[in-house]
């Protein structure tokens, strides 16, 4: 590969600091790195591969001689600033929701639908972090054995909605066990009507109602896996929870396959040859996954895996992955390698 000339825009906030930290990892050729932010955060100083940034306010005319922008700083900003860098020459790939169902823009999991690049008109979205796991698990099923059906429940860690909530949450929970009063500013929705208690607790609210009943990440995650999948006529549904579990969704999901008869063998041998896949799955020895032992790490985990007792083309599986990484980093950074693979970053 190219060394290649490369922006971050939200570098300060908890996706970001894990996008430079990927890129690092995995030595990503960078020509020129800038980092850019909201003008509240402009002027720190971060560090990347031993050299110090200073931390810029970004404009259009940030993204001069940019080849590529990863951009995490919510979609307001995306909205405003990817058209900018598009007019400039980047690529951008925005980890917001702001591009996601646009169908000019592809919506990408490298493992499923890579090929899907080669269409993108300069902005790609990266999918919402609930959906990038279960799609990566899912996907080998799907094309082995067809896929009907999808009943997903999630249990999703407070990084995901970020580093003001995670501090919300050890704050509550230093003050429920000194036994002192406190008021929740932040979660379920920082700008919803109502606040709740995180710490000890478990919330079945992410993001905004809407009026159908679901909120805006259970049908983002119902809409961006047909999207992913190119199958429109996918039944999906989703009921998206808080829990306060610092760093790590997990996902208890139930599938139904176009083809019956599969045995949970050969299923589990499906996905321990999937790409970014590690299965996890002994119950006679307690082996699972679990959030706490999936941070740091870019792969999704699955275990679980068992036949439903009622239906011959129906299973259940447990599916767990570091919503900042594979969520959201590391499924950004895996993008901007496949653009360079594919040959189509300029």
């Amino acid at each position: 590969m190219s060394n290649y000339h490369v922006a971050v825009v939200g570098a300060t906030g908890a996706v970001g600091q894990q996008m430079l930290k990927t890129l690092e990892e995995r030595d990503f050729p960078i020509a020129s790195l800038k980092l850019l932010s909201s003008k509240r955060s402009a002027g720190k100083v971060l560090t990347f591969k031993g050299k110090e940034y200073t931390v810029e306010e970004a404009t259009p005319e940030s993204f001069e001689g940019v080849q590529i922008a990863l951009f995490s700083a919510g979609g307001s900003v995306s909205k405003a600033l990817a058209p900018e860098a598009v007019k400039r020459g980047a690529i951008v790939v925005d980890n917001t929701s702001a591009f996601r169902m646009d169908p000019n823009v592809p919506l990408v999991v490298p493992e499923v639908n890579e090929e899907d690049l080669r269409t993108h008109n300069g902005i790609i979205a990266n999918p919402n972090c609930s959906t990038i796991q279960m799609v990566v698990a899912l996907e080998p099923i799907r094309e082995k054995y067809g896929l009907k059906k999808v009943i997903v429940s999630t249990y999703q860690a407070v990084s995901g909605a970020g580093l003001e909530a995670i501090e919300e949450m050890k704050q509550q929970t230093k003050d429920i066990l000194e036994g002192n009063e406190f008021t929740p500013e932040i979660l379920p929705v920082g700008g919803d009507k109502k606040h709740y208690q995180i710490a000890f607790n478990a919330i079945p609210q992410i993001d905004l109602f809407q009026d159908n009943g679901y909120t805006f990440e259970e049908l983002k995650m119902i809409n961006e896996t047909k999207k992913i999948m190119h199958m429109a006529e996918l039944e999906v549904a989703a009921t998206c929870v808080r829990l306060p579990i610092e760093t790590g969704h997990s996902e208890s999901v139930y599938i139904e396959t176009e083809k019956g008869g599969a045995t949970v063998a050969e299923i589990k041998d499906l996905l321990s040859l999937a790409p970014g896949v590690t299965l996890q799955d002994d119950p006679a020895n307690q082996v699972y996954p679990l959030a706490s032992e999936c941070v740091g790490k870019n792969d999704v985990f699955v275990g679980r895996i068992r036949h439903d007792l009622d239906r011959d083309n129906g299973y259940h599986m447990w599916i767990v992955s570091d919503n900042l990484l594979k969520g959201a980093a590391w499924n950004s950074v895996q993008i901007a390698e496949s653009l360079a693979k594919l040959e189509l970053l300029s």
